[in-house]
């Protein structure tokens, strides 16, 4: 399979990370960080020995807002949605600084890596690599910051940083590059659907139909096993995530 044919199969993104800060850019960016807000509200806790590590949803959307509109986009949600977030996290400037940390970790290495990249493997590689880059920032920062935050002496925080947030951190974000893959395609459908975003060019054949060749003549049946194979991925990270939780949360 072409760069160019998996670009189009999976997202086919590039004349909206090329816009200019226009108006739609903006409104974009916009309903980004309030689906964001929004979803970050619910989220849940599943470290049974750090009760105040909260999981929440806000960098898959996040994710998705990087792959349309860019990593300078996806660092201005990151950065509104962390101001907006810090009255209710009764941390303070201190959670605002560690929350825009770790998303800006994630989500703008995934969207810079998908502008290299604009294709499913470039999307799935920016993801596992913001995963990374986040897990290990934040070893540093909670090195840095969570002695203050919870006034204990640093060694205390020390002995957390591999048994509790490094697990945390890795499972958050497996999550969260689970619940990306399984949302993007089709929310971005409906996004079109909807008139928010410019129809994709350049596909024979339609989405589904396993005959045909697409624009740059790469047959559609291969281009959808690539597809298929991306999707099962997703479901066995998210199983694996699972599974540690369920061991993480006991007590």
């Amino acid at each position: 399979m072409t760069y160019a044919a998996d670009s189009a199969a999976w997202m086919g993104e590039g004349e909206i990370l090329n816009m200019k800060w226009d108006t739609r850019k903006i409104t974009g960016l916009a309903m980004v960080a309030a689906v964001s807000f929004v979803v970050m509200l619910p989220g849940f806790y599943f470290m049974a020995a750090a009760p105040f590590l909260k999981y929440e949803t806000k960098d898959v959307v996040l994710s998705i807002g990087g792959f349309i509109y860019g990593p300078i986009g996806a660092l201005a949600a990151a950065l509104v949605v962390s101001f907006a977030e810090m009255p209710f996290s009764g941390t303070g400037f201190i959670g605002l600084l560690m929350n825009f940390i770790s998303s800006a970790a994630f989500v703008g290495i995934a969207a810079l890596v998908y502008r290299k990249m604009r294709s499913a493997k470039g999307a799935a590689i920016g993801l596992t690599l913001g995963s990374l880059a986040m897990a290990a920032v934040m070893l540093l920062w909670n090195y840095i910051i969570t002695p203050v935050y919870m006034g204990v002496p640093r060694p205390v925080v020390a002995g957390m940083l591999l048994p509790v947030f490094l697990p945390f951190n890795l499972v958050k974000a497996g999550l969260n590059t689970a619940l990306t893959l399984f949302i993007y395609k089709p929310l971005t459908t409906a996004l079109r659907s909807a008139r928010l975003l410019p129809e994709r060019d350049g596909l024979i054949a339609p989405i589904g139909d396993a005959t045909g060749t697409d624009a740059s003549g790469t047959d559609v049946k291969s281009r959808l096993t690539v597809n298929a194979s991306l999707l099962y991925g997703a479901i066995l990270l998210l199983i694996a995530c699972m599974i540690a939780i369920y061991f993480l949360i006991r007590p």
